[in-house]
């Protein structure tokens, strides 16, 4: 029987992304499984209906979606439509769990296997398959275009008739994907970049990229091998007052710290930002997390003093076109894992050409046992469990 493969539109407001794109739904039809897409699905990536092209289904109702063996999301689709998903069908998408208690509810209730694509472990093997990473590269570059757009000044150094203007300095604070992708697109917009992160092994990676990597005087946080070590209050107190300093002294400050199932880490005091340059901008990518600056508003822009303050929530859907594109090859990666080759009966000759494949899932590969969140009624993640319980 022929494994069927369903895409829906994403009803999240200001969501743009698709799961799914032209060439990579190609690539998994040629698989031999069916590949329906809902229509309109990929109206906010700019892709057309007739962009799906045939083998591909494009498909009207979303019973025709939620009644596939596999369905590919973004973000978990609403809890009426999980409940219409087949009992051990398989639904891949971001969940996040600790904040979307009701669609982890729906998915045991319907007996859905899902796989969360922010469990994926950051491991070598499933590299290609890391959308947290493909996401907050396309999130880090937009920040700092954000950053440039909202500031009333030129970010590089500029001399003309009427002088010279200095370069703007930019403050990126965590040295992640979306950071290291923030610091090389400010410095390629020629501004003078500075970074800080509590992990200084990350001093060579933004050094590489041309910025400058802020440590507190006489604050070393490896200990014996390389490893972190806690610092203690007065070292944390040191930490602190170079990073206010900076943050002072920045033209734009773009934090990027997050920490995936907990509230994001405050980092910007109010008393930080009441010292800030006039005219100066914060862009907090940890606003889905309740924001790394204590006066961002998740969503929205809003002004302190002189000092304005953006808080989006998902910068991604701004850059729907190629960040649905890395997400679809994230997914296609993905999903080798559990779409296999059906064997040929027992005393015939495999068939020439693409084999017919089966959805078999091997407990036994880490990638799927950490990736999975609900299987057979019950949720498998412990973090997620936790936090849901708690």
């Amino acid at each position: 029987m022929t494994v069927t493969i369903a895409v829906p539109k994403e009803a999240a407001s200001g969501e743009n992304r698709v799961a799914m794109v032209p060439k990579v739904a190609e690539k998994l039809a040629k698989l031999g499984v069916e590949v329906r897409i809902q229509k309109g699905a990929g109206e906010g990536s700019r892709i057309p209906d007739e962009g799906y092209a045939d083998p591909i289904k494009v498909v009207g109702r979303a019973g025709d979606v939620y009644n596939a063996d596999v369905v590919l999301a973004v973000n978990a689709p609403d809890p009426k439509n999980l409940a219409k998903m087949k009992k051990g069908s398989i639904l891949v998408s971001f969940v996040q769990a600790h904040q979307n208690p009701e669609a982890v509810k729906a998915l045991n209730e319907a007996g859905v296997t899902c796989f969360a694509m922010e469990l994926v472990p950051r491991i070598t093997r499933a590299q290609s398959m890391d959308a947290l990473s493909s996401q907050a590269s396309a999130a880090g570059y937009k920040a700092a275009l954000m950053a440039a757009n909202s500031l009333e000044r030129f970010l590089p150094m500029l001399t003309t008739a009427a002088g010279t203007i200095r370069p703007a300095k930019v403050l990126v604070i965590g040295a992640g994907v979306a950071g290291l992708q923030a610091i090389a697109t400010a410095k390629r917009l020629g501004a003078k970049v500075e970074a800080y992160d509590v992990r200084t092994d990350t001093k060579e990676q933004v050094e590489s990229l041309g910025a400058d990597f802020l440590v507190a005087e006489g604050v070393k946080a490896e200990a014996e091998g390389g490893y972190a070590r806690e610092l203690t209050d007065e070292e944390k107190a040191k930490q602190q007052e170079m990073l206010a300093k900076h943050v002072g002294q920045a033209d734009a400050v773009i934090t990027t710290a997050a920490v995936p199932g907990r509230p994001a880490p405050k980092i910007i005091s109010k008393d930080m930002v009441a010292k800030m340059k006039s005219g100066s901008v914060i862009v907090d990518l940890g606003a889905a997390g309740g924001g790394n600056c204590e006066l961002t508003k998740p969503g929205e822009t809003v002004k302190e003093g002189s000092v304005t303050i953006l808080g989006p929530t998902n910068v991604p859907a701004e850059l729907a076109e190629h960040a649905s594109e890395m997400y679809a090859q994230n997914l296609f990666n993905f999903l080798s894992l559990i779409l296999v080759e059906e064997e040929a009966p027992e005393g015939e000759d495999k068939p020439k050409g693409p084999q017919p494949r089966k959805l078999a899932i091997d407990w036994d590969d880490e990638v799927l046992a950490k990736s999975v969140l609900t299987h057979d009624g019950e949720i498998k993640n412990e973090a997620a469990k936790e936090a849901l319980q708690g």
